[in-house]
């Protein structure tokens, strides 16, 4: 119904903001992240996602499409509703859901406010193909390669890192950024180097 709305900050509070454009004031759910980009009085466009549910109407704000869309992903796994996916979106950025779900790592939404670890793995579960499947985070594997394919190798690297006292998240963002390693071992030492450059 809406593709975005343009206008002036008017208000903002812990999980959301006020936008007029056209004489009229918008009321938008925010991630965390879209409301630290907002400036009261000046103009915002925010991308928008109308969620009806039960006679209930809702607009959410987002700062840019790509958030928008993996709000809109994440809507599309079951019993997660549009608060725990701005929940999400107010802890993780886009890449980072993608490299929790390319690295299988439900520990890496341990931050993240009214997910349980059942939710994250259902999350990774419903989600891999498709996150998989645009090779975000993931370097091309050959058929006929006889080394481990690389979503294999990030998994057990992520696993590793937290076990050496990383945190799943830190770990997670670590491992995606790698785009070819030769084993798990060579993955987690570029990972760790990322880190200390990082």
């Amino acid at each position: 119904m809406y593709a975005y709305i343009k206008g002036i900050v008017d208000e903002t509070s812990a999980d959301r903001a006020i936008v007029e454009a056209g004489g009229v004031g918008y009321e938008l759910f925010c991630s965390t992240i879209t409301l630290k980009t907002l400036i009261l009085g000046e103009e915002a466009k925010l991308y928008t996602h109308l969620h009806l549910a039960e006679g209930v109407q809702a607009l959410y704000g987002f700062h840019d499409p790509e958030e928008r869309d993996m709000f809109r992903k994440l809507l599309n796994v079951s019993r997660v509703g549009p608060k725990l996916a701005i929940s999400v979106l107010s802890t993780m950025t886009p890449d980072d859901v993608r490299a929790a779900i390319v690295t299988d790592n439900p520990a890496a939404f341990d931050r993240v406010v009214g997910m349980g670890r059942k939710t994250a793995q259902r999350v990774i579960l419903e989600l891999q193909e498709s996150i998989r499947s645009e090779s975000v985070g993931m370097a091309p594997v050959k058929k006929d390669e006889t080394k481990p394919s690389l979503p294999g190798m990030q998994t057990e690297a992520v696993a590793a890192l937290t076990s050496l006292g990383y945190d799943g998240l830190t770990a997670s963002r670590a491992v995606a950024k790698i785009k070819d390693a030769n084993s798990v071992e060579e993955l987690i030492t570029k990972a760790l180097r990322s880190m200390v450059k990082g």
